[in-house]
């Protein structure tokens, strides 16, 4: 078992070496969540009616509830709604014809997720904005913090400098303590 005073502080190099791998770690992650993203099998289409239904009304919002989709609330309109979808679907129109269909009667605010166009990107774009940006401070926050430990060091060659003599003391009978106990 090492001792605390046996730890070498690592130099700027290490340091900076070491962030370079932070930083490729990190670009492997982020390009195997754009590959799994880019790589993940289509839906495959649902074979029964009620169930293209059900898959239909869980994308549409409840103008009643609001909070629930059409196939989740119970209201007399979303009943209504599920059976426009369903005779439009025995009609032979595709789901993006009675997504349209809503949207043009309701407005996009019908659609439970925003359509990727325009401003909407936005809301499909910023979060994965937000996590590069949180990842980008976490790395320079870091290799700031880590930067400053060296400068503090006090020559003593631990990190931390102690605070009077009697920690000196605590920390050399603890050594002995634990070299003891390692043997």
């Amino acid at each position: 078992m090492r001792s605390p005073a046996s730890r070498v502080p690592r130099p700027a190099s290490a340091i900076r070496s070491g962030g370079l791998r932070v930083w490729g770690v990190l670009c492997l992650l982020a390009a195997a969540v754009a590959l799994a993203g880019a790589a993940a099998p289509a839906p495959q289409a649902p074979q029964d009616l009620e169930e293209q239904v059900r898959e239909i009304a869980a994308q549409l919002r409840c103008p009643v509830c609001q909070n629930l989709s059409v196939g989740d609330s119970p209201s007399g309109l979303a009943n209504e709604m599920r059976g426009v979808i369903r005779e439009k679907l025995k009609a032979g129109e595709s789901r993006q014809q009675i997504e349209a269909y809503f949207t043009s009667k309701y407005g996009e605010w019908i659609l439970l997720a925003p359509m990727k166009k325009g401003f909407n990107l936005l809301a499909w774009g910023l979060p994965f904005v937000g996590i590069v940006a949180g990842a980008f401070a976490v790395v320079f926050l870091t290799r700031r913090w880590a930067g400053r430990e060296g400068a503090t060091d006090g020559g003593g060659g631990e990190g931390v400098p102690p605070a009077n003599p009697e920690d000196a003391a605590y920390r050399e009978r603890l050594r002995r303590e634990l070299d003891e106990f390692a043997r």
